[in-house]
Parts: structure tokens; sequence; C-alpha cells
């Protein structure tokens, strides 16, 4: 979005695309509830906000959505790595217990799911019911350069978990062969179905 805007994600739109905007807002509540009713006018299909931006500002976004676009709070970042001395807040589990928490207030306010990895779908799914959309990012072939991505899954063990959606950049845009890589991952899902 910063290098080409909103013109890119009209053109997308314009040939039939359905697009995920992943721009993480975390703001006050008029400011993200302003940038979802201008998504959401753009034709975007799913965004993200940050559900630590409290539910105050996660119902406010929900109420800008109107009844195309999904919204979904992102947990926890995957680039997060687990550390036993970091606190977030929750004694009890860590990362997972925060990525919980969040999933609750994300659905709780209004949100249509959340965002976490592919290692907290079973306690997320859990806790947020099984209407709730569950997007993964972190999402890594065998062989795949991780780079600054911490939790990983392949997108069958992603898939068999529970994810609803994927999330699947730097694997597919930056390969060699950004066809062949797509159609790597395609294939890997198919043998999920």
């Amino acid at each position: 979005m910063t290098a080409e805007g909103p013109a890119l994600v009209r053109e997308l739109v314009a040939r039939g695309l359905r697009v995920f905007l992943d721009l993480k807002w975390h703001d006050i509540p008029s400011t993200v509830a302003g940038a979802v009713t201008v998504a959401g006018g753009l034709g975007v299909r799913m965004a993200t906000v940050h559900a630590a931006g409290g539910a105050e500002m996660l119902r406010a976004a929900a109420s800008a959505t109107g009844d195309r676009l999904a919204l979904v709070g992102v947990t926890v970042l995957t680039s997060r790595p687990e550390l036993p001395t970091e606190s977030t807040g929750d004694t009890d589990g860590g990362l997972a217990a925060e990525a919980e928490r969040l999933a609750r207030l994300s659905v709780g306010s209004g949100l249509a799911g959340v965002v976490c990895s592919a290692h907290e779908i079973q306690r997320v799914r859990s806790a947020v019911g099984p209407q709730a959309l569950i997007v993964v990012p972190g999402i890594r072939r065998s062989g795949d350069d991780r780079a600054d991505q911490r939790r990983t899954a392949s997108p069958a063990e992603a898939v068999r978990l529970g994810a609803t959606h994927l999330v699947v950049g730097r694997p597919i845009v930056q390969a060699p062969d950004p066809a062949g890589s797509l159609a790597a991952f395609s294939a890997d899902l198919e043998a999920v179905s």
C-alpha cells in the first residue's frame, strides 16, 4: 500500500480478485474505523487489525466493516519467538495464552476471526468456536527459508490443524520461479483435501 496505494487495490478488485489487506491497523478507534470503511469501499474482502488495540478499537473497526469485508484480529506475530523470561501478561502459557486471550477479545468484539500461528490454532479454535476464521501466516515448506518467521508450519500441517486461510508471501514472490513455487504449495494443499 505504501508503494502503490489504493489504485493497485482497485485494479486487483476490477480483475475479479479478492484482496486481503494485511495492514494490521492499531490506532484510536475512530482512525481504525475510518481505515476499515475506506478499505471496504475499495472492495477489499479481508483486512487485519491488531487485537492488542483493545475492545473499544476492535468494536469500532467491526462496526465499520459493512457486509463484504471480513476483519480479523492479529494476535501474536509469527516472528515472535517463545521466550521463557518474556512477560506476555499471562504466566500460564506464554504466547499461546496471549494468542487465546486476544482471539477471545477479537471475536467477542465482533470480528470475523483472528490471525495466529499454526502453533496456536487448536487452542484458539476452542476459544473462539467453529465459525471464526483462523488466518495463519508463517507458512513454509520443507527447505524454505524461514527468514524472520519463528513459529512456522507447512501448508498441509496448518490446514490439518484447522486453518481457514493461509498467508504465503516470500516463499512464492521471492522464489526464482514464483509460478512453480505456487504450484508446489497448491500440490501440498491438494494432498490434504
